[in-house]
């Protein structure tokens, strides 16, 4: 019987479980998982800030994991032949339903009203649809990807979602080349920011976030100068960036922090006319105060947030990172790896900040 990590309730104790065997329906998938990744969210998801859970659940929302076995399946999404043995990740949201207004007309089905995501609003009572578990369940539906023979799993589960979500975020932006891009945030959002607004074409990337082991990753993913908060005033930061921008302001600035405070000092720190991308604020954090004349519009600025990915996401920002490996390297951010018993206690690790990137192997570490 596969086991699960499994996260009963809010500020529960983490369990290990043992789930029944499933039974392949036609189009479904079989995984045996390789690595799952702690992010934020499931800090968020342990803290009970996320509403509509459904408790039990097994956390995991992007996961890598090798085809144990498949029914009706030959390809992956894409239209790439499938088998088993061949390693995979998938794009944890499912079940949108291809004719809501916003599935239809706008081409936005991150917010379809049905969307279900793995790890999230998957119970455990459903099966094993979550990526800490031992055997992954994918429903039919579910769009898999099949992974380059040149990717291992630890490049993909390195940057997790926050890859998919740095680059939607850049993406969202519309990065002009040449220009100046800050990023409020150093966790693998803004890392992943950082790296692909250096692709689309930024002239200069400042970075304001802590601790400092990050900030040093987010050099060596093409930050050009980095802030660390708690020894910087907003004074100091400010000045930094004028007197890098000739006294304007950054052209782009993305909030990958999650943080209430980070939304004014962002829009303080834009240029006139400039783009504000809010990314990391996947919880309610709290209001903030803003002027609406003097922070937006004297400031004609355009603020847009940007909530999930989409399957266009993955597969696009995985091809890059396939492409520029050694630039982008997403293996080296991971901190920390644990199995399912210790799954508590990588949460923990996350919230203190003592990992970047946490990574659950449930049936051992694997290449």
């Amino acid at each position: 019987m596969p086991k699960a990590a499994v996260m009963s309730a809010p500020r529960k104790a983490i369990e290990v479980r043992d789930f029944p065997e499933p039974d392949l329906e036609p189009g479904a998938v079989l995984l045996e998982t390789l690595a799952s990744e702690v992010c934020g969210t499931d800090v968020h998801l342990h803290h009970g800030r996320l509403s509509g859970v459904p408790f039990p659940i097994i956390p995991g929302h992007v996961s890598v994991g090798r085809v144990a076995a498949l029914r009706d399946v030959t390809a992956d999404a894409t239209g790439a032949p499938l088998a088993e043995g061949d390693t995979v990740t998938f794009y944890d949201v499912h079940g949108t339903c291809g004719h809501c207004y916003h599935c239809l007309v706008a081409r936005q089905p991150n917010r379809c009203p049905e969307r279900r995501v793995y790890g999230i609003t998957y119970s455990a009572n459903d099966g094993l649809l979550g990526g800490w578990s031992e055997q992954i369940y994918l429903k039919p539906g579910v769009l898999t990807l099949k992974l380059p023979a040149t990717l291992t799993a630890d490049d993909v589960i390195g940057g997790g979602c926050g890859l998919f979500t740095g680059f939607a975020a850049v993406e969202r932006a519309e990065v002009p080349m040449g220009s100046t891009v800050l990023v409020q945030g150093a966790g693998p959002v803004g890392i992943s920011a950082a790296a692909f607004a250096v692709l689309r074409g930024a002239a200069q990337v400042i970075m304001i976030g802590a601790p400092q082991t990050r900030l040093d990753l987010a050099k060596r993913f093409g930050a050009d100068t980095v802030l660390l908060l708690e020894a910087t005033s907003p004074h100091e930061r400010e000045q930094l960036v004028r007197d890098r921008t000739g006294g304007r302001g950054v052209d782009v600035a993305i909030e990958a922090a999650g943080n209430a405070n980070a939304v004014p000092e962002g829009l303080r720190l834009l240029r006139d006319g400039g783009t504000y991308v809010i990314a990391g604020h996947y919880t309610d954090v709290g209001p903030v105060s803003l002027n609406a004349h003097q922070d937006i519009n004297r400031k004609h600025a355009q603020i847009r947030g940007q909530w999930g990915t989409d399957f266009t996401h993955v597969v696009r920002a995985l091809a890059l990172v396939n492409r520029h490996r050694e630039r982008m390297p997403f293996a080296d951010i991971i901190g920390a790896r644990y199995g399912l018993q210790d799954a508590g206690r990588a949460l923990a690790d996350v919230e203190a900040l003592r990992v970047t990137k946490a990574v659950i192997h449930p049936n051992g570490v694997k290449g």
